[in-house]
C-alpha cells in the first residue's frame, strides 16, 4: 500500500486537469477496495461555482435525491468533517456529532441507493469552503480497515492536487486595503462601535466611517457584517480574535 500512496502522490502532483485527477482517483479507489468516492468542496452541492471542486462516482439516483430534497446541507458526514482533522469511519458519526433524526434518515436513505460503509478525510483550509474526500463500499460489504491509513493519505494528496488545479485557473484575489482600513476592519470584526474604534485609533468617528466605507467598497459589500466575514476569509482578521474559543 505504501507503493500505492507514493505512486498516487507523484501522479497527482503532475495532474493538470480535474478529469485527469478523476481518472487517477478512480483507479486508486478500486485498488484500495472501495466502490465509491467523492472529492469535493461541500458548497458545490448547493451552488454552481467554477471555484468549487467536485469529483465523485456516487450513484446518480442518490445524488439526485440528495440535491433534490435539500438534504445536502444537513449531511452528517460533511458536518463531522468540519470538526475533525483526521479521517473517520462513518460508523463513528454518532460519537463525533449529535445526530438528529433527519441526519439518521440521510444515512438510511443512502443505503437504499447502494451506499454502504464509508471513510472520510476532512479537507479544511482557512479562507476556503470546507471540503472532504470520502471513500465507500457497496451496501453489505465490509470497510477495508487495513487500508484506511493509505486511503487517508490518498485523499489528502487528491484534495491538494484538486486545489492546485483550480487555483491555476482561479488565482485568489484579495483587494488592497490601507493600514487604517485594516485596523478599522479588525476592530469592527471583534464588535467595536465606530465611537470605540475612533477612541482606540485616536481619530474622529467620521474618519472611521470613511475608512469602513472604503473597505466595504473594495469588497463590494453593503454591510459591516459582510465586511467582517471577508476579513476573516482573507486573513485580515484572525478567527480567534473575532470569536474567542470558550470552554464550557
Amino acid at each position: 500500500m505504501k507503493r500505492l500512496v507514493d505512486r498516487f502522490g507523484d501522479e497527482a502532483s503532475g495532474c493538470n486537469s480535474l478529469p485527469d485527477l478523476h481518472s487517477l482517483l478512480d483507479s486508486a479507489s478500486r485498488e484500495l477496495g472501495f466502490h465509491y468516492y467523492a472529492l469535493l468542496h461541500h458548497a458545490s452541492l448547493g451552488a454552481s461555482n467554477d471555484h468549487y471542486v467536485r469529483i465523485d462516482n456516487y450513484p446518480e439516483s442518490w445524488v439526485a435525491e440528495l440535491l433534490g430534497s435539500g438534504l445536502a446541507d444537513e449531511d452528517p458526514v460533511h458536518l463531522a468533517s468540519r470538526r475533525m482533522n483526521i479521517g473517520f469511519a462513518w460508523s463513528e458519526l454518532g460519537g463525533l456529532i449529535r445526530l438528529t433524526d433527519r441526519q439518521r434518515s440521510i444515512l438510511r436513505r443512502s443505503r437504499r441507493h447502494g451506499m454502504g460503509a464509508g471513510f472520510t478525510i476532512p479537507a479544511n483550509v482557512h479562507g476556503e469552503p470546507s471540503g472532504s474526500c470520502s471513500f465507500a463500499v457497496r451496501c453489505g460489504d465490509e470497510l477495508p480497515r487495513l487500508k484506511l491509513k493509505c486511503a487517508e493519505l490518498v485523499g489528502g494528496h487528491a484534495f491538494r492536487a484538486a486545489r492546485r488545479v483550480q487555483a491555476a485557473d482561479h488565482p485568489p484575489v484579495r483587494p488592497h486595503l490601507s493600514r487604517r482600513e485594516i485596523q478599522c476592519l479588525r476592530l469592527l470584526a471583534i464588535g467595536k462601535s465606530d465611537w470605540e474604534i475612533a477612541t482606540i485609533l485616536g481619530i474622529s468617528r467620521e474618519t472611521v466611517r470613511q475608512y469602513v466605507k472604503r473597505a466595504r467598497a473594495a469588497y463590494e459589500v453593503a454591510s459591516r457584517t459582510q465586511l467582517a466575514v471577508h476579513g476573516l476569509r482573507d486573513d485580515w482578521v484572525r478567527f480567534e480574535e473575532a470569536a474567542p474559543f470558550r470552554v464550557t
